[in-house]
């Protein structure tokens, strides 16, 4: 599949510049998205399996989180109702359905959603102006 990397590069720096520092093409179906608060995105697109994507925000570093949405088909997850599609939330092992859709910008600017708002929740983090913590966010 063929993917606008520099598209969804724009996408990052101008619509969530508030939570982004750099984004860096890293190949031409790769992303890496450094954050304000310290952790960063690895954003891939696969280049020989149709559709094949990972949107995967990596948080060890920060409070020992991972968060992932990607469609890897894992038989470990074939129960779920939108298998191959599925969403690791927190932790590798913490698996639920995933509805992130799979247009690359569409998919993108959910999930960088899904970041800024957890980062608020997590860190009380928004243009540096503090916000009440008002839970768990879903996806």
């Amino acid at each position: 599949m063929i993917i606008n990397i520099e598209k969804l590069k724009d996408i990052a720096e101008i619509e969530f510049e508030d939570i982004v520092e750099l984004v860096i093409v890293t190949d031409i179906n790769q992303l890496r998205i450094f954050l304000k608060e310290g952790s960063f995105i690895d954003i891939w697109f696969s280049l020989k399996l149709k559709n094949r994507y990972s949107f995967h925000w990596e948080r060890k570093m920060v409070d020992g989180t991972i968060y992932r949405h990607d469609n890897a088909p894992h038989k470990s997850w074939k129960n779920l109702k939108t298998f191959p599609k599925h969403f690791h939330s927190g932790s590798e092992d913490n698996v639920t359905e995933s509805t992130i859709s799979e247009k690359p910008e569409e998919g993108l600017r959910e999930f960088l959603e899904f970041v800024r708002q957890k980062i608020k929740v997590n860190s009380n983090y928004s243009d540096g102006k503090e916000t009440p913590d008002k839970g768990e966010v879903k996806f």
